[in-house]
């Protein structure tokens, strides 16, 4: 995988209608993201965008195929798809299709964890309150005459 500064530029140029758009390097390769929220994949010059079972026809339409890339064993399908060639020349369809993707990212996307500070403080206020003795009331003892 790799991708070159100046085809990161022309794609964050072209899909700045979208909003803050990003590019994160990985693998060689790069990310674009919006929001936080990665709905395209840079490998060798070429990008490719997520898709859904739904938005997949579009591309196989086009006669486009998925990112594909090698795993341990064998050859790994990602949802992202090739965008067409065409789009680089219609910056107003490439956006759209952006979105689209972006759309699809952002449906698929994992809630956000909760942070556990919270969690950590509260539990770690109660091991000390045991161990201090001080969760629980202690018992008196009467003298025995």
């Amino acid at each position: 995988m790799s991708v070159s500064a100046e085809f990161i530029d022309f794609l964050l140029e072209s899909l700045a209608p979208l909003g803050p758009v990003q590019a994160r390097r990985m693998f060689g390769g790069a990310g674009l993201y919006c929001d936080g929220v990665m709905f395209a994949l840079i490998d060798d010059e070429t990008v490719y965008l997520k898709a859904n079972d739904q938005t997949s026809s579009a591309f196989s339409a086009e006669g486009l195929k998925p990112f594909t890339y090698h795993g341990k064993n064998k050859p790994v399908t990602m949802l992202y798809w090739r965008v067409p060639e065409r789009l680089f020349d219609d910056q107003d369809e490439f956006v759209v299709w952006a979105q689209t993707a972006l759309s699809v990212a952002r449906s698929q996307a994992k809630p956000k964890k909760k942070t556990k500070t919270k969690a950590k403080s509260k539990t770690k206020a109660n091991s000390k309150a045991k161990r201090s003795g001080a969760s629980k009331p202690k018992a008196t003892r009467k003298k025995k005459r």
